[in-house]
């Protein structure tokens, strides 16, 4: 058997960051994904420079080399009002199949050992958390498996109910003439819904839609439909690599683990409920629990993994989590988002608070809800 003090379960974002976090700390890390890497994920590719900051924490750098950044965004309304500005730092678009990559070699480069296998049962015995029987144990056990986590199930929670769960499209088309900005197009038919496009640079764009699922079977040639409605100049008929996926949003999220056993990224729900964004909370909560993970067994203590982990998630992510929630609640009712596009339009600080709500760890202002409020008339 092989014997590690981590194992991550999970090769992508939050995977990766964990096993930096880990290994930085000094013990033995093994990274286990079922993929070889570089491999594809469906996933806007949108990449906020609040990820890059996790990531230079843990040393890392460059992973978003050789990608123009975009400096705007033009975001509009169900009722189609329209607001376009400026980011105040600008944000890449960089294929998962690249940025993924890269982090992985860096986890790799940091002293992680990688396994490429399917990992499809967990078992404690109270000392260490062993994987498909007896192949491989770790002292503390980091699922960042995904929506579908395996490790997740181990813990006895089920996957996200409706309405705490979107399915989104995505696929790469060429750029449409224009501004080089994200651009995102919210729908008022199955409200809440929106497409984009992401210029990645080089000629192409990353495009896509997505919705909240309620309870009703939706199939691809709808999510088709709505994306070419929506984007109508952008050349869906012709977009290549087209797939969809499951978004768990952070409006239902199971705890973050139990004794030794964690969970980061998708696999702990942390999908931006305001806008679908994930890759920041993926590198954050990662980065959170290999460093947790890392404390429990230098501690001699690994059960005490989840309360590290735990503590360290509300204090860098409680507050942001609550008022992300509230937006989400608010934009339920369309005008809500009509007018918060409205003020954005007129007042800079309006659009850097919904940016950094919706890309971040950004909370809402009273200022921000005032200026909101007044627009609704």
């Amino acid at each position: 058997m092989e014997r590690y003090d981590v194992a991550v379960v999970g090769a992508g974002p939050a995977g990766s960051a964990a096993a930096l976090a880990a290994c930085r700390a000094g013990v033995r890390v093994v990274l286990i994904d079922r993929s070889e890497f570089p491999r594809d994920k469906p996933c806007g590719d949108g990449i906020a420079p609040h990820a890059l900051d996790v990531l230079a924490g843990l040393g890392v750098t460059g992973v978003v080399d050789g990608f123009a950044p975009v400096p705007a965004l033009r975001l509009v309304s169900p009722g189609g009002e329209v607001v376009a500005r400026s980011l105040a730092r600008p944000a890449h678009t960089v294929p998962r199949t690249v940025f993924d990559a890269r982090l992985v070699a860096a986890a790799l480069a940091a002293g992680a050992v990688w396994r490429r296998r399917t990992v499809r049962s967990l078992r404690s015995d109270g000392e260490s958390v062993a994987l498909d029987g007896a192949s491989v144990s770790a002292r503390v056990v980091i699922g960042a498996d995904g929506a579908g986590s395996v490790v997740r199930r181990h813990l006895g929670q089920a996957r996200n109910p409706d309405g705490h769960l979107a399915l989104a499209i995505r696929g790469y088309a060429a750029q449409p003439a224009g501004p080089q900005e994200q651009r995102i197009v919210t729908a008022a038919p199955q409200w809440p819904a929106y497409a984009w496009a992401f210029p990645i640079g080089d000629g192409r764009a990353n495009i896509g839609y997505g919705e909240v699922l309620r309870g009703h079977p939706v199939s691809r040639a709808h999510l088709l439909d709505r994306l070419a409605a929506l984007l109508p100049d952008v050349d869906v008929a012709g977009a290549t690599a087209l797939r969809a996926h499951l978004l768990p949003l952070s409006t239902r999220r199971p705890p973050p683990g139990r004794g030794p056993v964690l969970l980061a990224g998708d696999a702990l729900s942390l999908i931006n409920p305001f806008t679908g964004e994930g890759i920041f909370y993926a590198v954050r909560s990662g980065a959170s629990a290999g460093a947790a993970a890392a404390a429990a067994v230098e501690a001699d203590a690994p059960g005490t993994a989840a309360r590290r982990y735990a503590a360290d998630l509300d204090r860098r992510l409680r507050r942001h989590l609550r008022h992300s929630g509230v937006a989400a609640a608010l934009g339920r009712r369309r005008r809500m988002v009509d007018a918060a596009v409205r003020a954005a339009r007129e007042h800079q600080a309006v659009f850097d608070t919904m940016v950094e709500l919706g890309l971040g760890d950004g909370t809402l202002t009273a200022r921000t809800l005032a200026r909101i409020a007044t627009r609704l008339r």
